[in-house]
């Protein structure tokens, strides 16, 4: 049989195609080295809880990860220093400000959140704080050695989160440092405030440093994936973070991480995310995916227009919303078995033909489903199924301990059911409740069609065990053209 492409590419597909006629916003041309990049590029990645990934667009094109780095950043410092230092130096209160906004506690004159440059900054400083070394260094020439070592932490931890070796892009880095004015600014602005904890000129270097990582949508969902796995890299197995890190990082990133579009994300798409001014968008479903998106024209707010779309996109369709209660199992999967675990049907077969079904039981493969099939469910379902390849000639669901399907987790296993019946695949399915039935305007369930006109020749529609066990017979026995 030859390789299909996989449903769930397909869907994502679809994503892409209703983001790519976007054409609002414009690249962050304050840059110079971003004010070059192409506006047009676009790529989507998604990593369910095994480190699985799936992606569609220019997923191989690197960008920098910008201000995403500030999550991962805070992540690492809580992790070095513990939550009590931390927050001796940096708040976690929404600022409702533009990301590079002068922006701190009238009382405490701290940054009010780490996601903001004011934090950020901060939490650079704290990684060369001076509590570690045996003097404060003045000049470039004696803190230099401390931010390269600083900086190395920084890339070992961004490379462990994302499963490979990153690296930095020089001519951004140059280029942010030669336009880093403001950076500047708020570095020593706070300094004067007594409540900087390393030196301003080390501290910017450092920040803009990490700004100019290198990575891709596969590397952001990756990591994505690893904050939503608990601080446990899916794909390696390394743990690189601990839960309660995890924790507080994503609840800053959901009140903070969108800056001050925080509060329309968080209504609408319900995701912790972070976003950078390089185009790049992180996003993170706990315990079950990540998310990265890349586009580089900007709304206002300094996040990708067109990220922002498939993001929201991407909630709508899958339910992905944190604050969505669904009766959802997490084994959506029940059990696995083939045909020769079925008794026979009682329909009459002749000699031969019950002699083929006796030697070939086996190329019937059923899968027993259960609970309410969401995306993060179904999507195991059709990588099984998908996993099969020529192993089976029949494949049959039994949907009979299924509540309800969501739209998108029914046009998956539909599309799943058309892609491989073409290829020759039968396909039998257990129904008795019309789940995969469309819902109506109303999101009842629609009159049904003639049930085997909904889907396709090779697929056929049953209400019990006994009518599916011969559905499926016949089905293996016109592969046999007896």
């Amino acid at each position: 049989m030859a390789a299909v492409t996989s449903v769930v590419e397909q869907y994502l597909a679809r994503i892409e195609s209703g983001c790519v006629p976007l054409h609002e916003g414009a690249v962050a041309d304050y840059i110079p080295e971003l004010a070059s990049v192409d506006p047009d590029r676009f790529a989507l990645s998604l990593v369910v809880h095994d480190g699985h990934i799936y992606s569609a667009g220019d997923t191989t094109t690197e960008f920098t990860i910008q201000s995403i780095s500030k999550a991962l950043t805070y992540a690492l410092v809580l992790a070095e220093y513990g939550v009590q230092l931390v927050d001796s130096h940096i708040g976690v209160e929404p600022s409702g400000e533009a990301f590079n906004e002068v922006s701190v506690d009238t009382s405490s004159r701290h940054p009010r959140n780490p996601m903001i440059n004011a934090g950020a900054l901060t939490a650079a400083a704290l990684l060369i704080r001076p509590e570690t070394l045996p003097d404060r260094p003045t000049s470039r020439e004696e803190w230099a050695p401390h931010l390269d070592a600083a900086f190395a932490r920084i890339l070992d931890f961004y490379s462990g989160c994302a499963g490979r070796r990153l690296s930095m892009d020089d001519a951004v880095y140059r280029s942010e440092m030669a336009t880093g004015s403001r950076n500047r600014a708020i570095a020593y602005m706070l300094e004067s405030f007594g409540v900087f904890p390393s030196h301003p000129q080390a501290a910017v270097d450092l920040y803009v440093r990490q700004c100019s990582i290198r990575v891709t949508t596969d590397d952001l969902a990756v990591i994505g994936s690893t904050f939503a796995n608990g601080g446990v890299n899916p794909r390696t197995g390394r743990r690189m973070i601990e839960g309660d890190v995890v924790r507080r990082v994503l609840s800053v990133m959901t009140t903070c991480g969108m800056y001050d579009g925080a509060g329309d994300w968080v209504t609408t798409v319900g995701l912790p995310a972070k976003s950078g001014v390089g185009g790049g968008i992180l996003a993170v479903l706990p315990g079950q995916l990540g998310i990265g998106v890349f586009s580089p024209r900007l709304d206002q707010h300094g996040n990708s227009v067109r990220g922002v779309r498939a993001c929201r996109l991407l909630s709508d369709d899958l339910g992905l919303h944190m604050f969505t209660v669904a009766r959802e199992s997490r084994v959506t999967i029940r059990s696995v078995f083939d045909g020769r675990e079925w008794e026979p049907s009682t329909r009459d077969r002749t000699a031969r033909e019950a002699g083929f079904l006796r030697a070939h039981r086996d190329r019937i493969r059923v899968l027993q489903l259960q609970g309410d099939l969401t995306f993060s469910g179904v999507e195991s379902v059709v990588r099984r199924v998908e996993s099969l390849g020529d192993r089976a000639d029949v494949v049959v669901f039994d949907m009979s301990r299924v509540g309800t399907v969501d739209e998108v987790s029914r046009r998956l296993l539909i599309g799943l059911m058309r892609l491989r019946a073409g290829d020759g695949t039968g396909w039998v399915v257990i129904d008795p409740d019309a789940a995969l039935d469309p819902p109506d305007r109303h999101g009842t369930a629609a009159a049904p069609a003639p049930r085997d006109d909904r889907l396709d020749a090779r697929v056929r529609i049953a209400t019990s065990v006994p009518e599916a066990t011969a559905a499926a017979e016949d089905l293996l026995l016109a592969t046999a053209q007896l």
